[in-house]
């Protein structure tokens, strides 16, 4: 009776491992794992579960945790890592974050979201139409914003700098309206002229040629 006691209390004592991470074979179905569990036990090909949803490929280093099935040390699987070098600090209350190894990071903060890209770019990939709603505005502090395909502004624009226009300007604008567009203005101002007035030897008045230099 006290040897079976013994081998029950030395099953539950096997039942938990911590060690650290040393390699990682993300290639397959099933992420595996070479861990350290100690100075004298090494693990290879052991598999990892995660989350449905959230992947990642710790690296060496990590914490990881392990559950051996019944007590067998033979048959393990990681069921948590972690990372004291890496991971995001002081978070509030409900707070949560994911983040990589190169510091970058989504952070859900109880005043907002914040993305963290460390200089690296930042894609959405083969979305059909991407849409911001924003109560307030809608702010871009960049050196330069490119548009590729057409732009359509349903109110109004306000520009502080010169505009620089390459090709023609097309208009909806009807005849009655030609000071409705760009182009409207640069047509009428290309075809002016004026009365010079006070010239002796004919009429009082007379009329200058279009500008040389058009608009």
């Amino acid at each position: 009776m006290i040897g079976i006691i013994q081998r029950i209390a030395r099953r539950l004592q096997m039942l938990v491992g911590v060690g650290r991470v040393t390699l990682v074979d993300d290639s397959g179905p099933v992420q595996m794992m070479q861990l350290a569990l100690g100075s004298l036990e090494v693990r290879d090909r052991t598999p990892r579960l995660a989350e449905f949803g959230f992947a990642s490929n710790p690296p060496a280093g990590s914490d990881a945790t392990l559950l051996f099935v019944g007590g067998d040390r033979s048959n393990g699987v990681v069921i948590a890592t972690g990372s004291q070098a890496l991971r995001l600090r002081d978070l509030q209350p409900g707070e949560a974050a994911i983040y990589d190894g190169q510091g970058k990071y989504v952070y859900l903060t109880e005043t907002g979201i914040v993305v963290e890209a460390k200089g690296q770019p930042v894609t959405v990939n083969d979305a059909s139409a991407v849409t911001v709603n924003a109560s307030t505005s809608v702010t871009l502090n960049s050196p330069s914003t490119k548009i590729t395909g057409t732009l359509e502004v349903d109110g109004a624009v306000t520009m502080k700098q010169t505009c620089s226009v390459t090709g023609a300007l097309s208009s909806a604008t009807s005849v009655s309206d030609p000071f409705g567009t760009m182009q409207g203005m640069r047509e009428i101002y290309d075809a002016h002229d004026h009365e010079v007035a006070g010239v002796q030897g004919g009429s009082s008045n007379v009329t200058s040629n279009t500008p040389t230099q058009q608009m």
